[in-house]
């Protein structure tokens, strides 16, 4: 019968920097042919979801705003859920202000409920110690993400998770991440999808994000071998997708479900 919905990974498994991966546009458009409801997930917080539906309308991918699943969206969400609309501390890019803001959350510098960290350019020492300050006076710690580094054509420079980890040994407290692996952005994304986790399919290219994302949320994954995980990678690993492919135009749709 096949799964009834997809979340799909981008970098790496659609685009990797400004180039488009031809079997990730295959498949999307194969998605559209077959009339399969499915959405972009990503762990980048800096961008609005329109930013993201832009980028990958000019690869050529049929993209709406309303299709992204950010990091930023799931904290939003994650926190308004668990707190309701908590006074809040952020370090991070408009992607995530913007979240934050249109959930009705108030951003206070001074004794605020929750501290907010997502990727900043700009972070310093003087964040650092404003962010440790409050976590250490009972303010609650969230990360958008915990992707220790992230790849561009410079190598491999901070992600999210190494600010994070800085501002976890200055304040005592472990973050609670929201974007992939952990569950909250899989929640989110399988709510705004409509589909249940057992008939929607997670793809990625990363194993250790994409791939576990999808077994902390009980979904059947797709692991492909276009970005970060190679298949020799992936044969010394532990973790096992539920499918692997070279490219996703070898992906067989009527592979899966529950029907």
């Amino acid at each position: 019968m096949g799964y009834r919905g997809y979340l799909i990974d981008l970098d790496g498994t659609l685009f990797r920097g400004d180039r488009v991966i031809s079997g990730g546009l295959a498949f999307v458009k194969e998605l559209e042919r077959r009339g399969l409801p499915y959405l972009y997930l990503t762990n980048n917080s800096s961008r609005l979801p329109e930013q993201t539906a832009q980028k990958l309308r000019n690869l050529g991918y049929p993209a709406k705003a309303e299709q992204v699943v950010s990091s930023a969206q799931a904290t939003a969400a994650h926190l308004k859920k668990e707190l309701g609309t908590p006074a809040v501390m952020v370090f991070g890019q408009e992607g995530l202000k913007h979240a934050l803001r249109e959930a009705g959350f108030p951003f206070q510098e001074e004794n605020p409920e929750a501290v907010v960290i997502g990727i900043d350019p700009e972070f310093n020492y003087d964040k650092m110690k404003s962010a440790a300050l409050a976590i250490r006076g009972g303010a609650r710690f969230y990360g958008t993400n915990g992707d220790r580094v992230l790849p561009t054509d410079e190598g491999l420079v901070p992600g999210n998770g190494s600010l994070c980890a800085a501002v976890a040994a200055a304040a005592g407290v472990e973050p609670i991440f929201i974007g992939k692996p952990e569950r909250p952005i899989l929640d989110y994304g399988l709510e705004r999808l409509g589909q249940p986790p057992d008939e929607t399919l997670i793809v990625g290219d990363n194993l250790m994000t994409d791939i576990q994302a999808g077994i902390n949320g009980g979904m059947d994954t797709l692991l492909v071998f276009t970005g970060v995980t190679t298949a020799e990678e992936y044969r010394r690993s532990s973790i096992r997708a539920t499918y692997t492919v070279q490219d996703l135009t070898e992906w067989d749709f009527s592979r899966g479900g529950v029907g």
